[in-house]
């Protein structure tokens, strides 16, 4: 079904859980939590989806992906344990997390309208309007969420302070 091997299962199955997740995150806390369950749970599944690329995909970008997510991951869980990182610490931890998100919806969104519906999916041109729009609107949610993120912690630590 949809020309996805026993491995891409695996990938795609382990990786799906951090959807459902981030958004919840995202709702009830405004950004990644990553010292709650839903935020371990979170790690798991980014890092199974993240390592089990090298695994399935055949485009050099899939492996820059991973990289990168695994890279972010391992920065936003780390950095609070850094003790230099002082007060930027829940901001490079906020941002990292939330590039780990695009970096989730990108080829999620990208593979699901190439592959769906089964047999006729809804692009089959990388360079299709729908895909660049779907892709564009990704990049700016990100922009506008990660700036949101910002301002709201900034705000609290001001609260903090005072």
């Amino acid at each position: 079904m949809f020309g996805i091997s026993p491995l891409g299962w695996l990938h795609t199955l382990g990786s799906l859980p951090a959807i459902p997740l981030a958004l919840y995150m995202l709702l009830r806390y405004g950004r990644i939590t990553p010292r709650t369950g839903a935020g371990i749970a979170y790690f798991i599944s980014m890092l199974i989806g993240a390592v089990t690329v090298f695994l399935v995909a055949h485009q050099p970008e899939s492996y820059g992906i991973a990289v990168a997510t695994i890279l972010l991951l391992v920065t936003g869980y780390g950095i609070a344990f850094i003790r230099f990182a002082g007060r930027a610490a829940i901001y490079i931890e906020t941002v990292c997390l939330s590039l780990t998100v695009f970096l989730l919806m990108v080829p999620s969104v990208s593979e699901t309208l190439r592959r769906v519906p089964d047999g006729h999916p809804f692009v089959t041109d990388p360079k299709s309007p729908l895909l660049l729009g779907a892709l564009g609107a990704l990049f700016i949610i990100l922009i506008i969420g990660v700036t949101a993120q910002i301002i709201s912690l900034r705000k609290r630590n001001k609260s903090l302070v005072v």
